[in-house]
């Protein structure tokens, strides 16, 4: 590994203390030592899931302008990020965060080959979401009872049963469908979860018609050797390109997990710019692994993602101004983009 390292290092060169970095154009020498290091294969490709607009903010407690979201979106659009969460078609009720998301569907500029999904948690929510203009939705479920029970009322089962409803009316409706499982990695009431139940769950989205299975260590407490178990045993009922991780940075290990992924074979990862985002029912869980981080590591693997970083982190830095908070990207940080 010391040789990757001084192979990455040296693509850096003396520019680390400005804005952007300009990490060595001969990619595919980089990926080579980096799959000869670590004996498994990095995909060439990473498609980044960016969940800010949604995941990260709909726990704020200041409801942010449905204007700022709107031209948030629009600075993810123009950044080269290939699907962008756009919002929630919750009740209101539970997320007052998400109350104006027909404002923001009919607001923001579509940009053509990028995808802008919406999270539907049950029937009326996708009608409503359609109506918007919605192209695309997410389900989400739990591998963990208890948490399914704290966050959407009901048990694993009855979840999965919920979302037969939007599946069977987006069949008929063209409409693709993104399935998420929490807590893959250890939930804040259950402790660990078993791999097999996250294999479980994961098993039975895919078989509704999930295209693809997002797999979330929502509490950030996952670790490469967890994630290793948990994704053996998910691509044995899963196929590993309809997998996709998505990992929150609480105990630091989220770059870590998300190489180990990569080892795996997934090639689509979720994250969120400037590292917006935590998890309401666990206490002190930290936001979800910062986009710019996520771009950083794998332009310095040689991946391709066709994601501008300096514009990335222009968007990153105004949604943090917007905020009134500094950012959680390490890049960020580090090139004053604070």
């Amino acid at each position: 590994m010391a040789t990757v390292m001084r192979i990455v290092n040296s693509s850096l060169g003396p520019r680390m203390g400005q804005r952007c970095f300009a990490l060595s154009s001969n990619h595919a020498a980089v990926a080579k030592a980096v799959n000869v290091a670590t004996s498994r294969p990095l995909p060439e490709k990473v498609k980044i899931v960016e969940v800010g607009p949604r995941d990260g903010l709909q726990n704020e407690k200041t409801i942010v302008p449905a204007e700022v979201k709107i031209h948030l979106i629009d600075m993810l659009s123009e950044a080269g990020l290939p699907v962008i969460e756009a919002t929630s078609f919750v009740s209101p009720k539970w997320v007052p965060q998400m109350a104006d998301q027909v404002e923001v569907m009919k607001g923001i500029q579509r940009k053509p080959g990028v995808n802008y999904p919406v999270l539907t948690p049950n029937l009326k929510g996708y009608q409503a979401a359609v109506k918007a203009g919605a192209k695309e939705v997410a389900i989400f479920g739990a591998a963990s009872e208890l948490f399914s029970k704290k966050n959407i009322n009901c048990s694993v089962e009855e979840s999965l049963q919920r979302f037969e409803e939007v599946m069977k009316a987006a069949k008929q409706d063209g409409v693709p469908v993104r399935g998420y499982v929490s807590c893959v990695l250890g939930c804040p009431y259950e402790g660990k979860v078993s791999p097999a139940k996250v294999a479980q769950v994961a098993k039975r989205l895919y078989a509704m018609g999930c295209y693809e299975i997002s797999l979330g260590d929502t509490i950030g407490v996952g670790t490469p050797g967890g994630m290793t178990e948990m994704l053996e045993a998910v691509k044995q009922e899963v196929p590993v390109d309809a997998l996709a991780v998505h990992c929150h940075d609480t105990y630091g290990q989220a770059l870590a997990n998300i190489l180990v992924a990569l080892q795996n074979g997934i090639s689509v990862v979720d994250s969120s710019v400037a590292g917006l985002g935590g998890c309401p029912y666990a206490q002190g869980a930290s936001g979800n692994v910062a986009t710019e981080d996520v771009v950083y590591m794998l332009h310095g693997l040689g991946i391709h993602t066709g994601v501008d970083l300096p514009k990335l982190m222009d968007a990153g830095s105004f949604i943090c101004r917007s905020l009134n908070r500094r950012t959680s990207s390490k890049v960020a940080q580090a090139s004053c983009k604070l």
